[in-house]
């Protein structure tokens, strides 16, 4: 594809928020680098872009940016994107034999959004019914965590919340809902304040309608069936 087939299949997706797949589009040399090494290169693109720009890199204020901004990308806001950062799920025996749902909820969640490279802030509320095995309760919301910290869709990100657990769990029981603000809507283009995006995974016993309204019963929110 060259540059002007490129720029005009970009104006044709516009403001569209398109997800292609499951799986984040990272590239199979994407690990070849070292931190350090992608710290120091990113660097030199933020100060390209902050001097095309306009601004003085010599003003006090302004001469650490790129390296706090390289620093960042790598090591907090996209350091999910590192598979060495997974969390480790330990699950253990279900031995009080507690066999009804499991909620956590207001799950604090802050991702970027892969478009306009803008935050997503909002909560995610899991649940799970246990087949046997439980999986600690901290564990559930560094995953939240790992997956958010990366350039993402929300829709993807509530589909991978809910694979892994569902791969931890060793089941399909499992449901996840985010509601978040999206500042490329909040901030810029329609600049519309007010408005969230509401996303739904559910998974085994949670696509019965019952079993569903009594997860979002739990979490409070007064959305219908048909809408998730």
């Amino acid at each position: 594809m060259n540059i002007d087939d490129f720029n005009k299949l970009t104006e044709e997706l516009g403001e569209d928020h398109i997800g292609t797949s499951a799986d984040n589009p990272i590239r199979k040399d994407a690990f070849l680098l070292s931190d350090s090494e992608k710290i120091e290169a990113i660097q030199v693109d933020v100060e390209n872009i902050l001097n095309t720009l306009g601004m003085d890199l010599r003003d006090d204020s302004l001469k650490g940016t790129p390296k706090r901004v390289a620093k960042m990308f790598v090591s907090e806001i996209f350091g999910g994107l590192n598979p060495k950062k997974k969390p480790k799920a330990s699950t253990f025996e279900n031995k009080y034999k507690y066999g009804e749902m499991l909620v956590e909820k207001n799950i604090t969640l802050y991702s970027t959004c892969e478009h306009h490279l803008l935050p997503i802030v909002g909560k995610a509320h899991i649940a799970y019914i246990s087949n046997g095995t439980v999986v600690g309760l901290s564990k559930m919301n560094r995953i939240v965590d790992y997956f958010a910290k990366r350039p993402q869709v929300q829709e993807r990100l509530t589909i991978q919340i809910v694979k892994e657990l569902q791969a931890v769990l060793n089941s399909e029981d499992v449901a996840c809902i985010i509601d978040a603000k999206h500042l490329c809507v909040n901030s810029r283009g329609i600049r519309d304040i007010d408005s969230s995006t509401v996303t739904s995974e559910f998974g085994g016993k949670f696509k019965n309608a019952e079993t569903k309204r009594e997860f979002l019963d739990y979490i409070k929110l007064n959305i219908e069936d048909k809408h998730i």
